[in-house]
């Protein structure tokens, strides 16, 4: 791929601001925050809510006024998070993609054990579900893959029509209990993809950097921001501008162009696609 899309993942559900206080939380620190990395380079941003305690939220009014704040900045691409708050029910986890209809959304395409916090839950019946809501409002699934088997799920669905094809793939990796950030495991990742697939791919903390490097020379699209790690450098704290910059520093360096949401939305077959 000559166009690299960079994705800005601002905020997850769980890390505070005493953490990095570069954090944004609330819907118009988001919306700041998306707008500055929008112009940094940024063609999607990936997009958890808070709420008035600094919790992960699934609340579809929280979501409705950041993505309002967002659109009335930038035509950043928006893709919202499914997995915002492990207190959710199923139909709590879909409740703002039926209202909101983003043009992107993530499919977290199974269960495990997110050491050592607990279990994720993805259930069967939830991710059927979740499919089919996401043809009907036409939204296109982000695949959040944790580990091997999580792509032979996906493959499952698209042949039941639960998910349609082609299919855009988000490697996460790093968590502990699934698959590692290691060159290796992204290679391997990679090779089981169907061919018609595009992807993306981030590692979390210190795995940052080397995945980064090598999504860009495989020819993949990249994921950068505070969800997934909070430092720019061993003992200094980032910001998600500074790193949405770094990232589209390298794709430059590789002599590849960095996706502007438009080539994103023709890229991924986005229903915004001009």
């Amino acid at each position: 791929m000559d166009k690299v899309i960079i994705t800005a993942a601002l905020t997850g559900a769980v890390t505070p601001k005493d953490a990095n206080p570069h954090i944004p939380l609330t819907p118009k620190e988001i919306a700041n925050d998306a707008y500055e990395c929008w112009k940094a380079g940024a063609a999607v941003v990936h997009l958890h809510m808070r709420d008035s305690e600094g919790l992960g939220t699934m609340n579809k009014e929280i979501f409705k006024e950041a993505v309002n704040l967002v659109k009335e900045k930038c035509d950043v691409v928006i893709n919202l998070t499914t997995s915002g708050d492990n207190r959710a029910s199923d139909d709590e986890r879909m409740a703002h993609l039926i209202e909101i209809e983003p043009e992107m959304a993530s499919f977290d395409a199974g269960s495990f054990n997110w050491m050592p916090a607990g279990v994720f839950m993805n259930s069967p019946q939830f991710l059927d579900k979740l499919g089919k809501v996401m043809i009907e409002h036409n939204i296109k699934p982000e695949l959040e893959i944790f580990d091997s088997g999580m792509i032979h799920t996906t493959n499952y669905f698209i042949k039941k029509g639960v998910l349609k094809a082609p299919p855009h793939y988000q490697f996460v990796l790093g968590v502990l209990g699934a698959a590692m950030a290691t060159v290796d495991d992204l290679v391997y990742l990679k090779n089981l993809l169907p061919k018609d697939a595009t992807w993306s791919a981030f590692g979390i903390g210190k795995g940052h950097l080397p995945l980064l490097y090598a999504a860009i020379a495989l020819g993949g699209n990249v994921r950068v921001g505070l969800e997934d790690n909070i430092y720019y450098a061993p003992d200094r704290l980032a910001t998600n501008v500074e790193l949405v910059q770094r990232a589209a520093r390298l794709i430059k360096e590789f002599n590849k162009d960095v996706a502007t949401p438009a080539d994103a939305r023709k890229i991924l077959g986005l229903k915004g696609a001009k």
